[in-house]
């Protein structure tokens, strides 16, 4: 692995990389009002639980405002991704392409030495 390829693994941003944080980002990202705690469950498939500390890590880190309110009786809680945020993730984003076009032309390069050798016999190794 090359030093520009180590670094660009390096700025994948762990905190968008788990594949229910990813979820819930990427639900928000298309939302500029932001999408309340049970679209969110929904789409996602959490939890309550697991919701609440996705949504708190990502607050934590200023990904993600959260707003409670009533709404009617009943309490209401609305997440939307900051400024910083949205900045945030659309750089992930832009890393992630990066690094799957590199592993896609890194498999094509591999298959056509496969195809190069296909016919070739393979030494056989020396037994003691």
């Amino acid at each position: 692995m090359s030093s520009e390829d180590a670094s660009l693994y390096a700025q994948l941003e762990r905190i968008f990389h788990e594949p229910k944080r990813l979820a819930i980002v990427s639900s928000l990202a298309g939302s500029a009002r932001g999408k309340t705690f049970v679209q969110l469950k929904e789409e996602c498939d959490l939890t309550d639980g697991n919701l609440s500390r996705h949504l708190k890590a990502l607050s934590d880190d200023g990904i993600v405002d959260q707003a409670k309110a009533f709404v009617g009786m009943k309490p209401q809680t609305t997440a939307r991704l900051t400024s910083a945020g949205r900045t945030r993730f659309l750089q992930y984003l832009d890393t992630l392409e990066q690094v799957l076009n590199r592993a896609g032309d890194a498999l094509s390069s591999a298959a056509r030495e496969l195809e190069d050798v296909a016919g070739k016999a393979w030494p056989i190794p020396e037994t003691a």
